[in-house]
């Protein structure tokens, strides 16, 4: 089947997703009309198309231990010099997003893999674009707000167009209480493992 590159993400709902993926465009990000607008779980992966339907069970059970919970953006930040990128900034459910990529990329599930930067929750309006019109992202969008209740996850292909494409919603679980029971294989939930956006 060969190989596919996958990524898992939040993705930002309407009217926030689309407003800020024009936002994107308009500071001249190419890439902008191909990516919807999201919060990073899992960055683009390379792996093997037979393994999509064992990563979707992965993924399954990552969504059914974890709770729905408050998102909030709020302002800009930025990765330069390290990185050329310009955010908005996660303020609410920073620490439930960093409870689920590591869920995400757990070293006995199927997409297991190292980080190339620590992991920081955040949505992305620049990338790799002029100086000039990073500074223009960063200043135009500071004051820029939205929240919504966060209730899953969705599982993305990129096609060989370069365009992300959605394949698999993952709604979290929404009844008992988090941390009770097994899960497959991997015996009780620790307290570390329980999704902090029910806590």
């Amino acid at each position: 089947m060969g190989t596919v590159t996958i990524g898992v993400s939040i993705a930002v709902p309407e009217p926030h997703g689309s407003l800020l993926q024009e936002r994107r465009a308009g500071f001249g990000d190419a890439a902008a009309h191909g990516i919807p607008t999201h919060i990073t779980l899992l960055p683009p992966t390379e792996v093997d198309g037979g393994q999509l339907p064992a990563i979707e069970a992965h993924l399954a059970e990552v969504a059914s231990a974890g709770r729905p919970f408050a998102m909030r953006l709020s302002g800009t930040g930025t990765f330069r010099p390290l990185s050329p990128v310009v955010f908005v900034q996660v303020v609410e459910g920073a620490e439930a997003c960093t409870w689920l990529q590591k869920q995400v990329r757990d070293a006995s599930g199927p997409v297991a893999r190292e980080l190339q930067f620590p992991y920081h929750p955040h949505v992305t309006v620049a990338h790799g674009i002029a100086e000039e019109a990073m500074d223009r992202a960063f200043a135009e969008l500071a004051d820029y707000e939205a929240a919504w209740p966060c209730t899953g996850f969705a599982l993305y292909e990129q096609g060989a167009d370069g365009i992300w494409r959605r394949l698999r919603d993952f709604a979290f679980g929404v009844s008992g209480v988090p941390g009770q029971g097994p899960r497959k294989g991997r015996g009780p939930v620790r307290t570390a493992d329980r999704n902090p956006g029910t806590r």
